[in-house]
């Protein structure tokens, strides 16, 4: 293959996991329904929008068999098939008239769809840059948060002139378009591209941005192996935080809005554009920034803006102009701690098993939309609730900043044993 071709070849991936991801993201307009099916149904608000935190439950329990379903059927017939499944999850959700049916449809069926797609693609483009992990994913991540942008608008003159169930039949027949040819442009990366071969035929180490700095290769952890490891579990911790903090805000901003800032429902609903801007700002911004420096600094700096937004959210008296900054604030950092996670489970845990690894730590997703509804529910207000996101964000900000790679800490404990003189002196 020549250089030009294989070069060709990778950005027709890059273009096919665009547009999937684009159509993926689309589940981030739910707030956008929470009063309209409350109007038609006459159910709580707090009943209806659990159903966001039910979807982003069952998108992250999908990721931790995606990755087994990729070897065995391939990632083209893979994300095809999921395509279809959220297509269809979404077009039934027209037909629904109960909460249970929404939870089951809209929730799991859309959700598991969602996370099959997202994580085996995203993984997927990651091994193809390795030299250049947190800018493609940026880019990958970003069309996610650039596909609730553009249907922030669709999705809502679309409820306007047909009706909030209709809008789901419209919006599911667009949305499987959409994954399903995205997902006829992707090729999985071979195994020399993953290990880090460039598109020219060279093959060059694919480090991390922390082994590059202490000259550590980056060991290919199994699941198994990576379990066995504290920075798993603590990676989790960091992850779950960041990842409860924006999914609990983009699920609610509107009804946030309206009750804490006093903003009339058309006005409130701007804060669903303004979380799609940021949001996909902050992906392809920290994305970029991530390969220029420590990711977990950028993370601790993340949780840190967080906590400082969510404390604002809950103590001041907030103006139109004070509420959208912290709206801004917030899905700035949770856009770029969604780019950053993946590249930081390459660097602690290698490339091989990614999409498996990834899949794993990315459990803190869904198990944080569930908790964030839990604890609001149990607390009883919009306030309180972000008085313990933001306390829980300063405590994952001081482990972000004291983690580091497994591998650096084993390496040094083994160059100091073959040492024993330089010790002594």
């Amino acid at each position: 293959m020549t250089t030009t071709s294989a070069a060709s070849k990778r950005w027709m991936i890059v273009l096919g996991t665009v547009i999937m991801q684009m159509g993926l993201g689309t589940i981030y307009t739910w707030s956008l329904f929470n009063a309209q099916l409350v109007s038609k149904f006459g159910w709580e608000l707090s009943a209806v929008s659990i159903t966001f935190s039910i979807t982003s439950f069952a998108l992250a329990f999908a990721t931790l068999f995606a990755g087994k379903l990729q070897d065995k059927i391939g990632l083209r017939k893979l994300t095809a098939s999921a395509g279809i499944m959220l297509g269809l999850g979404l077009m039934l959700s027209s037909q629904a008239s109960s909460l249970p049916m929404f939870y089951l449809l809209a929730g799991v069926v859309v959700g598991y769809a969602d996370g099959t797609a997202y994580i085996t693609s995203l993984s997927n483009l990651i091994k193809w840059f390795p030299k250049h992990k947190g800018l493609i994913s940026g880019v990958s991540v970003g069309a996610y948060g650039t596909g609730s942008l553009v249907f922030k608008y669709i999705n809502g003159s679309l409820i306007e002139s047909a009706g909030v169930s209709d809008t789901f039949l419209y919006w599911g027949m667009i949305v499987m378009v959409m994954v399903v040819t995205g997902s006829l442009l992707v090729r999985e990366a071979p195994a020399a591209v993953s290990a880090g071969s460039s598109a020219q035929g060279e093959t060059q180490p694919a480090q991390s941005a922390a082994a590059a700095k202490t000259g550590i290769p980056v060991k290919d952890y199994t699941v198994k192996e990576m379990l066995h490891t504290k920075e798993a579990y603590l990676l989790f911790v960091i992850f779950f935080t960041a990842c409860m903090s924006g999914l609990y805000l983009i699920g609610i901003v509107k009804d946030i809005g309206v009750t804490l800032a006093g903003l009339d429902a058309g006005t409130a609903a701007n804060a669903v554009a303004m979380i799609a801007i940021f949001n996909t700002a902050g992906r392809l911004v920290l994305g970029a920034l991530s390969d220029r420096m420590n990711r977990l600094t950028l993370v601790s700096l993340t949780l840190a803006v967080t906590a400082a937004a969510m404390l604002t959210l809950s103590f001041a008296d907030l103006s139109y102009g004070l509420f959208f900054t912290c709206v801004a604030a917030i899905a700035f950092c949770f856009g770029g701690n969604i780019t950053v996670f993946p590249a930081i489970v390459s660097d602690f845990f290698g490339l091989k098993n990614h999409s498996k690894n990834y899949g794993v730590v990315y459990q803190g997703f869904g198990i944080g939309a569930l908790s964030g509804s839990f604890i609001a529910a149990f607390l009883g207000g919009f306030q309180p609730t972000f008085i313990v996101f933001g306390g829980l964000c300063i405590l994952s900000c001081i482990l972000a900043i004291s983690l580091k790679p497994p591998g650096q800490k084993q390496a040094k404990e083994k160059e100091m044993s073959l040492k024993p003189f330089g010790r002594m002196a």
